[in-house]
């Protein structure tokens, strides 16, 4: 039988830990020590790093085809990429250059904003399972459920008793999530104050990236320190063994796409697909299209 790790060897590696080794949460991780500007795991530059993407981009999608084909005959298995982090994060460049390899038919993606003021008249998952991928599907959350602990908690839209309960919540949704077929990839995405300020320079500096300029973007900049401690609580909270928070740097947009795509062709080879068995006879259809 023909598997997927078949087609996932790589002539050079410049992976000298894999990434879903080294980038997982390990307990006491430090969100203010997080070195943005650094390359964990990885050996090779930046022309190495957009060298692989490419290369294990047509892995990515054709993994990604294989579960799109499982779905369509009744396999019930997912995946669900969530990327969380602060403005000018990357998180709209991740979703282009890394899961714009793969065919969008079998991605749903989401962008989760401002609730909804129909939103609002819900528990705040309500919107999040609404999002959740279908079988088959690898789904893509920009942003996610876990504004509702770090965007809530610091901007106090909610009391403390209210969004101190929810990190147990979370862990009791996704290990729901895990135990009925979707496999969690949560990415915690960190980039430099200074980093930011030259994103968002950019984006005013240039008419082609105005629309993107949000001006609250820099009144969340004074609050710098209350969101390190919201990250720095998610971290603790909700790292799990069923659905475990990889931290990447940002600094070094090349390399925060490798990693992540590293992340997904890990999570997809552990589901070991292969190709679906068809229910029809293959020979018989042969004379039959052949007659026709």
């Amino acid at each position: 039988m023909w598997h997927a790790r078949q087609m996932t060897v790589k002539s050079t590696d410049p992976w000298q830990t894999p990434a879903v080794e080294v980038l997982r949460a390990h307990p006491g991780i430090r969100v203010a020590e997080i070195e943005t500007n650094a390359t964990p795991g990885f050996t090779g530059d930046k022309a190495t790093g957009e060298r692989l993407i490419e290369e294990r981009g047509a892995v990515l999608s054709r993994l990604q085809e294989m579960l799109f084909a499982n779905g369509r005959w009744g396999d019930r298995r997912s995946i669900l990429l969530i990327l969380q982090g602060m403005d000018t994060a990357g998180k709209g460049g991740m979703v282009r250059n890394v899961i714009g390899h793969v065919d969008p038919q079998g991605v749903d993606h989401t962008s989760f904003g401002v609730p909804t003021p129909e939103e609002k008249r819900h528990h705040y998952l309500w919107r999040i399972n609404k999002a959740l991928p279908r079988a088959g599907q690898l789904g893509v959350f920009d942003r996610s459920h876990y504004e509702d602990v770090l965007v809530v908690r610091v901007r106090n839209l909610v009391p403390e008793s209210v969004w101190s309960t929810r990190y147990d919540e979370i862990n009791q949704f996704e290990r729901e999530l895990v135990d009925s077929g979707t496999t969690l990839i949560k990415v915690a995405m960190f980039v430099s104050l200074d980093e930011q300020k030259r994103r968002l320079a950019e984006r005013l500096e240039r008419p082609d990236k105005h629309w993107k300029y949000n001006p609250g973007d820099v009144s969340e900049r004074k609050l710098w320190p209350a969101y390190q401690e919201a990250y720095q609580a998610m971290l603790d909270r909700t790292s799990t063994e069923h659905a475990p928070w990889y931290v990447v740097p940002c600094d070094r947009k090349w390399y925060s796409r490798i990693a992540v795509m590293e992340l997904l062709i890990d999570a997809f080879e552990r589901l070991d697909l292969d190709w679906p068995s068809v229910e029809f006879d293959v020979e018989l259809e042969k004379r039959r299209l052949a007659e026709a």
